[in-house]
């Protein structure tokens, strides 16, 4: 057997490459798979954006504070370490099936919880399930479809039809609460509807991948078999899986914590009504969505590296503006381009990660790069509820400038790895 010497990767056999990947072609022998996944991405993003326009309902309907209503974002991040735990077991005891069926259940089982309004704590406990099912599906769909020749474009649309949920709902929770006047949790019944609609097509589309389908599409032999402790300890793969899972827990505490106070912010700072106020996350979640999939195929033509570098500065250059412009339908210009710019940064940096590591160890790195990635997305909104409640929201685009400035200096030194990898 061949072995394959490199000064990033170390000594990796070649049963850790796996076979060629599929082609654009192929996707038309498995369209129910791939549109199973969009969907469930497109539930994903509608869950996670929704918590911004209704942080102002949550507080009066609870009566709670700035400090413990933050604890809707930083829940989830004990079902995203779980999932990171379990998702390669899962993987090769259940196959992509095991995936599928406790994803969706695990979101249908959230949302039925929270659209009965119950009290504060079976709430949050709530979430935390639903952080389960996000971090298996993000780390068991982005293995999967990194796995496809055309990965860029791929992933583009996958993630942009995250954002396309993370758009609307805003937009319909925000419609349904000061418009319609009707209670937050109503919000949370149409989200039931759409999880039921998750579970049956997941289910289905995925009942014939079991276990033995998923260890012979990824040349698994038992000696070979990904795993989260070489991926976190052994030293050549670990330095690449912690830069990814620092940088993802730096993106998604961004996403989350823009999506979840950028309604606060222009209330509190830009004293907009309530509606237009709302119109700036939908902006900043179109922003997203316009962003990763016009850039995913932008991103293939001038290549991995040059591209993530002009994303990531127009990400700093467009949160000064965010900062520093004083009138709201200028800011909500800002925020949107900032979020066009970052949106590709995620599925680009999973991109990279796959053409360094050997590709039994994809599912293992993403999960736990993800695992840590959920942390930033309940961590970092956390923080800046914390300090928003002695220092006032004011202080969310510096602080988000800072964010911005970390993921840059992270991409120069993934960037190092990346071109090691290359030239070995």
């Amino acid at each position: 057997m061949t072995t394959i010497e490199s000064p990033l990767l170390g000594s990796a056999s070649g049963a850790d490459v796996g076979p060629l990947t599929p082609k654009w072609v192929d996707l038309q022998s498995k369209p129910s798979k791939v549109l199973a996944v969009y969907w469930t991405f497109l539930i994903m993003g509608a869950s996670d954006a929704a918590y911004g326009p209704l942080i102002p309902y949550f507080e009066s309907y609870y009566d709670i504070s700035y400090t413990v209503v933050s604890l809707l974002f930083l829940s989830p991040v004990c079902g995203y370490m779980f999932a990171a735990l379990l998702n390669n077991d899962i993987h090769t005891r259940l196959g992509r099936r095991g995936i599928a069926c406790i994803h969706s259940v695990c979101h249908l089982l959230t949302f039925v919880v929270v659209s009965l309004h119950p009290p504060y704590p079976a709430l949050v406990i709530s979430l935390a399930i639903g952080g389960v099912g996000s971090g298996l599906a993000d780390s068991g769909w982005n293995a999967w479809i990194c796995g496809m020749t055309n990965s860029n474009e791929l992933l583009g649309i996958m993630h942009g039809l995250y954002g396309v949920g993370a758009m609307i709902s805003p937009l319909v929770a925000t419609l349904l609460v000061s418009k319609a006047n009707v209670p937050w949790f109503r919000f949370y019944n149409i989200m039931t509807v759409c999880a039921v609609i998750e579970v049956v097509v997941c289910i289905t589309a995925f009942w014939d991948s079991g276990p033995d389908d998923f260890q012979m599409s990824e040349n698994i032999e038992e000696s070979h078999r990904g795993s989260l402790q070489r991926v976190v300890f052994h030293g050549p793969y670990a330095r690449v899986t912690w830069t990814c899972a620092f940088f993802l827990l730096i993106y998604m505490g961004i996403e989350v914590a823009m999506g979840g106070w950028t309604v606060t912010y222009m209330m509190k700072v830009h004293h907009g009504n309530p509606f237009a106020s709302g119109m700036a996350a939908t902006g900043f979640w179109l922003g997203i969505t316009c962003g990763r999939i016009i850039l995913g195929f932008v991103t293939a033509k001038l290549g991995q590296a040059l591209a993530i570098t002009i994303y990531s500065l127009a990400t700093i250059v467009f949160g000064f503006g965010f900062w520093l412009l004083p009138n709201l339908y200028a800011a909500i210009v800002a925020v949107s381009l900032q979020g066009f710019f970052l949106g590709p940064l995620f599925p680009s940096i999973i991109v990279v990660v796959t053409k360094i590591l050997p590709r039994t160890l994809h599912v293992s790195c993403i999960g736990f790069a993800s695992a840590v990635g959920g942390a930033g997305a309940a961590v970092l909104p956390f923080m800046v509820g914390a300090i928003a409640q002695t220092k006032g929201v004011e202080i969310l685009p510096p602080f988000i400038i800072g964010l911005s400035t970390g993921l840059f200096v992270l991409w120069l030194y993934l960037s190092r790895m990346l071109r090691t990898a290359e030239e070995s």
